[in-house]
């Protein structure tokens, strides 16, 4: 009788991070992963500019970003009560083990202090600063790890669909937020120096430690959460106005057309959850030097093809 261990954190790392792993596989192996962008109902061509590819055409008009969590993705759109009642694990910290864990830590730390100071409680700048930032890790890693693969002319083994994932999922957090406000000239100075910054750091510590990169994202990833709470309890309290969700986040997320900005804090806090939670994983994973994680969706896939063959 076939044997496969798969770890709790494994499963819900299949389960809601990264969705487009959990797939059946066919006679030559593991399928190759979907794109994160899902096909909509196909609707009537119109005739393409002429100096745009008609398949080019075809896929923007015909696709859209998908969000990351299983719970936006189903076909009943979520209530306020529902948003609440998702476990994201709100006061969940890893506890830093290594020296590389602590400088990550300590890294965070200090860097919070800088929107800390300057933005306070404007909280509505602070998610665009925070997204715009939020938005840089999973492109870095999912851009060096691709330039790798092609290096080793080898598979990625299942992180590069997901990091791109994770940035898309950022960006469109950005895009929601900029529906309700548009920053200063001097905040898109400062948004762009801090990216230039950010960016930079970011990709020499992906290259020389791929884990402490990991590490930090994920820690970035639990402040968010401490600021999305924040920006929640000044709304509970009356300080933050309550209006309706833009268009754009009630479609991402698959709210009530009744939803409102709180809704959106918590779709997107709960996104944010997930990030902190697999950046913790993928952080692990690199130091227990298991980084291939389709190995983990085969066994899976065995696992559950061995046990239906039994029932039968």
């Amino acid at each position: 009788m076939l044997k496969v261990t798969t770890t709790a954190t494994t499963r819900a790392f299949v389960k809601n991070v990264h969705p487009s792993l959990f797939m059946k596989t066919g006679a030559i192996g593991l399928r190759h992963q979907q794109r994160f962008y899902q096909p909509t109902k196909p609707t009537p061509m119109s005739t393409p500019a002429e100096d745009i590819p008609k398949d080019v055409f075809r896929e923007i008009q015909s696709t859209h970003p998908i969000p990351m969590r299983e719970e936006f993705m189903g076909d009943k759109k979520l209530t306020t009560q529902e948003l609440e009642n998702m476990d994201i694990g709100l006061d969940k910290h890893y506890k830093p083990n290594s020296m590389s864990d602590r400088f990550a830590y300590r890294l965070v730390k200090t860097l919070r202090l800088l929107p800390d100071t300057y933005f306070r409680n404007d909280y509505y700048m602070r998610a665009v600063m925070l997204e715009t930032i939020a938005a840089v890790p999973g492109m870095v890693g999912a851009m060096l790890r691709h330039m790798r693969s092609l290096r080793n002319m080898a598979d990625d083994n299942g992180w590069i669909i997901h990091l791109l994932h994770e940035a898309e999922n950022e960006r469109m957090h950005l895009m929601t937020w900029m529906q309700c406000l548009q920053p200063s000239l001097f905040n898109r100075l400062l948004v762009l120096a801090a990216q230039g910054v950010f960016f930079n750091s970011y990709f020499w510590l992906y290259v020389f430690s791929p884990k402490t990169a990991h590490r930090m994202c994920g820690y970035l990833e639990e402040e968010a959460v401490v600021s999305y709470t924040h920006f929640l309890n000044a709304i509970d309290k009356g300080e933050l106005g309550n209006s309706r969700a833009p268009d754009l986040a009630i479609e991402y997320y698959n709210l009530q057309p009744t939803a409102t900005i709180r809704d959106v804090v918590l779709a997107v806090r709960a996104d944010e959850a997930l990030h902190r939670d697999a950046n913790h994983f993928l952080s692990d994973r690199i130091s227990k030097n298991r980084e291939n994680l389709l190995d983990d969706i085969k066994q899976q896939h065995r696992m559950e093809n061995h046990q239906a063959s039994h029932a039968h």
